[in-house]
C-alpha cells in the first residue's frame, strides 16, 4: 500500500509549509493549569473545547497543520491517572477529532480561506521520554530495546490512525532506537501511515543522547514512510546548523520547528531565560533559505509567532 503523504503534494503547490506553534503555551494564556505529569492531554478531558479553539486561532494565523493534543497522551499515563485502556483509547482520538473539526469551521470561512490549501492534522506522537514526565524527551538514555519502544508507541499511533489523522508527527525524539522503532514498526503494520520525525537536538551538530543529527537522518532515509525528518523544540541558534547538517545525510524534505529558546525545568514544569533577540519569522526566513522545508514553532511559540513566518516567508 502506498502511505498517504500530504506534505509531498503540499509543498510541490507552495512552500514553506507552515506548521503550527506552541499548544501548551496557548493554553495557559487562556488560564488552564498544566503542572500535571498530563501536560495539555489534561485539557483532553477537562475542556476539550478550548483545544479545538487553539487549533482555530493557528489555522487563521497561517498555519497549513495542526499538531493534535496527543503529545502526552499513553495509555501507561491514563492508567495512573484511573482510565481504562479503552477510555484513554479515546481521549488519543479525541485530539484528533477536535483538530479536525476546527480545521473544517476554518475552511467554512471563505475569507479567511482565500489563497490557501485546505489544512491539514499531524497526530502527536511524543517520545517515550514524554510519559516519564521527566524531561527525558530532552535526554534520552531510556534503557529500553527497540522492541520495548515498538509496544509502547503502537497502541497510540493505531488511535491516531483510526481517528483519522492525515499524518503522524513524531516528535521531539532524543534517541537513535526510538526513531527507528517508530519506523519500523510503520513499516510492519502501519504501511499506509505516513510520519514526519523530528528530533530534539542539544548543539548544532548532535540529538539529546548525542549520535550526531546527520547519521540519524541518514538511517531514517530507507523508510518509504517517513515524509520528512528533522528537528524540534531544539533552540533557534542551534537550527541553521542542524539543517547544514541535515542535508548532507538526507533528500527528504526537511522540518523545523524550535522553542522559543527558553530553558525548560522538568520538576517546576516551568520556562525561562531570554528568547532569541530576532523574531521568530526572521529566524524562519533564514531556515528557510538554510533549505528548511517545513517550519513551525514549538514550546512558548505563539500564533503572533506563526503568522510572522507567514509573511516573512511569502512577501
Amino acid at each position: 500500500m502506498i502511505p498517504m503523504n500530504p506534505i509531498q503534494s503540499r509543498l510541490q503547490a507552495h512552500a514553506p509549509l507552515i506548521l503550527d506553534g506552541a499548544l501548551a503555551t496557548e493554553l495557559e494564556r487562556k488560564g488552564c493549569n498544566l503542572n500535571d505529569r498530563l501536560w495539555s492531554a489534561k485539557i483532553l478531558i477537562e475542556q476539550p473545547q478550548l483545544i479545538q479553539q487553539v487549533h482555530l486561532d493557528y489555522f487563521q494565523a497561517g498555519a497549513d497543520c495542526a499538531t493534535t493534543a496527543s503529545y502526552q497522551t499513553t495509555i501507561e499515563g491514563f492508567a495512573e491517572k484511573g482510565y481504562t485502556k479503552e477510555e484513554a483509547l479515546e481521549l488519543m482520538k479525541r485530539s484528533v477529532t477536535l483538530a479536525k473539526e476546527a480545521r473544517d469551521l476554518f475552511w467554512q470561512d471563505e475569507a479567511r480561506r482565500e489563497g490557501r490549501t485546505k489544512p491539514f492534522v499531524a497526530g502527536s506522537v511524543g517520545p517515550f521520554g514524554a510519559y516519564l514526565s521527566d524531561g527525558s524527551e530532552y535526554k534520552g538514555n531510556y534503557g529500553l530495546s527497540e522492541q520495548a519502544l515498538i509496544d509502547f508507541h503502537r497502541p497510540r499511533i493505531q488511535a491516531l490512525v483510526e481517528a483519522g489523522a492525515d499524518i503522524l508527527a513524531c516528535e521531539t525524539i532524543p534517541c537513535l532506537i526510538e526513531a527507528t522503532a517508530i519506523a519500523k514498526l510503520l513499516q510492519d503494520e502501519f504501511s499506509g501511515t505516513s510520519a514526519w520525525i523530528t528530533f530534539s537536538a542539544k548543539d548544532g551538530l548532535h540529538i539529546s543522547e548525542g549520535d550526531f543529527i546527520r547519521e540519524c537522518v541518514q538511517a531514517l532515509e530507507p523508510y518509504e514512510q517517513i515524509a520528512a525528518v528533522g528537528v524540534n523544540c531544539t533552540p533557534p541558534q542551534f537550527i541553521t546548523s542542524l539543517i547544514q547538517e541535515m542535508k548532507k545525510g538526507t533528500s527528504k524534505p526537511i522540518v523545523v520547528y524550535p522553542n522559543s529558546g527558553e530553558e525548560y525545568d522538568p520538576e517546576e514544569k516551568v520556562w525561562s531565560g531570554d528568547t532569541s533577540h530576532l523574531t521568530f519569522g526572521e529566524c524562519a526566513y533564514q531556515w528557510y533559505k538554510d533549505g528548511a522545508h517545513i517550519i513551525g514553532g514549538c514550546c512558548r511559540t505563539t500564533p503572533e509567532d506563526i503568522n510572522d513566518i507567514l509573511k516573512r516567508t511569502t512577501s
